[in-house]
């Protein structure tokens, strides 16, 4: 008596729970969305920034409005008003931390760290979709060696590079939470 190979019944079996499970709404990561089909406009404003951080708010907003673009499936307009959604949010701190010393007992690395309220509201239904009012994100970046310690260049610019790489972040995480229902 022959006994079937195992790859021919696992691979037949796979195949089989791979048709099965198309049916079932999956779909991949990133195409679907949870928002009601109603929802064709979202208003994205300007992020209100409550820093000190110069810029920072348009930087944030412009990115949101990309990331949500990059999507394809929704208008999005700088407006509060006339949309079916919006969403608001408001940077709430900025903090530069050193995280690593040299031998002179000066900082080579720092760690940039933000905290945003986020909300995305229904207008129709005057009704919250998705909030996360403590969101944190952070980067690292290093501090390069100015000619003394008391050379500016040590230290002003270098976080430029690590505010951008937190934007994009903060972006992708916000409209991917949105869209996702993570």
């Amino acid at each position: 008596m022959k006994r079937p190979v195992l790859g021919v019944v696992c691979g037949g079996a796979l195949i089989v729970g791979t048709l099965s499970l198309s049916g079932c709404g999956y779909s991949l990561a990133g195409r679907g969305s949870f928002l009601p089909s109603y929802i064709q406009t979202i208003g994205v404003p300007a992020i209100a920034n409550r820093t000190s951080v110069f810029n920072l708010e348009t930087q944030l907003t412009e990115k949101v409005r990309s990331e949500f673009i990059g999507r394809g499936r929704y208008k999005i307009v700088p407006d509060a008003t006339g949309v079916d959604a919006v969403l608001t949010a408001e940077v709430l701190t900025v903090v530069s931390t050193p995280t690593s010393f040299g031998t002179q007992q000066l900082a080579t690395s720092y760690t940039l760290r933000m905290t945003a309220h986020v909300e995305l509201r229904d207008l129709r239904e005057n009704k919250v979709l998705w909030e996360n009012p403590s969101l944190v994100f952070s980067q690292d970046f290093p501090v390069q060696s100015g000619t003394t310690a008391l050379d500016p260049a040590a230290f002003f610019g270098q976080d430029a590079n690590a505010f951008e790489r937190m934007t994009s972040d903060f972006a992708r995480t916000i409209v991917s939470s949105i869209l996702e229902a993570f």
